[in-house]
């Protein structure tokens, strides 16, 4: 029997940012299991010219992040099927794999939401068109639920030191015009650790007053930020799994979607810029924090009313009208929270997981899993990138 040779494949992404090193992990993953391919790769930043050799390549496959209209030329003048992975402003007719920017903003604000958040905000760049989109599905969302949005796109990134101090001080004047506390998305990381630059020279105390959630996940600038950006992953490896399989098949002669291919993106990464609860009843404030620092530790509602003195009445009363639960729902709520990061992040067992978490039962933990998560803990950590199967 013979084997066909492998599909000579070039990856036009940029190996200078962490998604774009995601999304590599994710090809790598799939050319693992699927391969081989023969694959053409080098060094690149986002806004690298097309290389050279791409004129006279003659390749299987390309993924590609596009930056410039004579990118799209070259990439389509070889004529091979050709996978998009940068939403942009460059219509050249490739089928796109990418987050789902819808989903993406629905976790941010239910994350904000159970933190008790009534006023929102957003920062956008108006230079790329996910920005944008990202941005607008945000306002939406929010005034959907009857709250305002306050909105601040701004218009490109500055180069000079002049031009960077005077961005500041915009941003920071915008920062002091907003209501607090105030829960803002910052659309990109490199926003988030703007904002949070923007705050610390005006004195403006983050969590405290503005809350703050960066999109990507980048470690340097998250853990740079002062305090560390809290951030919701773009998951690249997920991202870049999903375009190889469909570049795959469309070597293969299967004929390209017609629509987009949206993933949803894993759950957020809480840091300090974020880590508060906005309520102003102190009381509840108080009984509230204790449970998300405490809940995996086994405790119950008695030792929330022992650590915070007021009745039980009083304490479900308020919880309910604020937060729309109960306490022993938010106790379950918050270890199924620290569940979910331990099950795609580390290859504990079910039994090691629960105990972590603060169950007494493994068998109450798949149960409240499934019910609350609608899938048991296997099967989500399975469809999260987790590492025991």
């Amino acid at each position: 029997m013979f084997s066909r040779s492998p599909p000579h494949v070039a990856l036009l992404i940029e190996t200078s940012r962490s998604y774009g090193r995601e999304l590599l992990r994710g090809v790598k993953r799939y050319v693992a299991e699927r391969g081989p391919w023969s694959i053409f790769l080098e060094l690149r930043s986002l806004d690298s010219a097309p290389p050279p050799w791409l004129r006279s390549w003659k390749g299987d496959g390309i993924l590609t992040r596009t930056n410039s209209a004579e990118m799209a030329r070259q990439v389509r003048a070889v004529g091979v099927p050709t996978i998009e992975l940068r939403s942009s402003r460059f219509e050249n007719g490739f089928p796109f794999v990418g987050v789902d920017n819808q989903a993406l903003v629905e976790k941010v604000i239910g994350y904000f939401r159970n933190a008790a958040f009534r006023n929102f905000a957003v920062y956008a760049l108006d230079t790329e068109t996910y920005f944008i989109e990202r941005c607008e599905l945000f306002q939406r969302a929010v005034e959907s639920l009857g709250y305002s949005c306050f909105v601040y796109r701004q218009q490109g990134q500055s180069e000079k030191p002049s031009q960077w101090e005077k961005q500041q001080e915009n941003i920071a004047a915008w920062v002091k015009s907003l209501p607090k506390p105030i829960a803002i998305l910052a659309c990109t990381d490199q926003l988030g650790f703007w904002l949070l630059d923007a705050c610390q020279r005006v004195g403006v105390a983050v969590p405290e007053e503005v809350a703050v959630v960066g999109v990507e996940n980048d470690a340097t600038l998250c853990e740079m930020a002062t305090p560390r950006l809290s951030s919701i992953s773009l998951g690249g490896a997920e991202v870049g799994y999903a375009a190889a399989a469909l570049l795959d098949r469309l070597m293969q002669g299967e004929s390209a979607p017609q629509t987009a291919t949206l993933l949803e993106p894993p759950d957020l990464v809480i840091r300090q810029s974020s880590d508060i609860v906005a309520i102003e009843d102190r009381e509840l404030s108080a009984a509230v924090g204790f449970i998300r620092k405490n809940a995996t530790h086994a405790i119950s509602v008695a030792d929330v009313l022992r650590a915070v003195p007021m009745s039980r009445s009083s304490l479900e009363r308020k919880m309910r009208q604020t937060l729309g639960r109960s306490p022993n729902q938010e106790i379950n709520r918050v270890r199924l929270v620290a569940a979910k990061r331990l099950l795609v992040e580390t290859d504990l067992t079910l039994d090691q997981i629960s105990r972590l978490c603060g169950f007494a039962h493994a068998q109450y933990f798949s149960s409240l899993f499934k019910h609350e998560i609608g899938r048991t803990p296997g099967a989500w950590r399975a469809a999260n990138g987790g590492t025991r199967h």
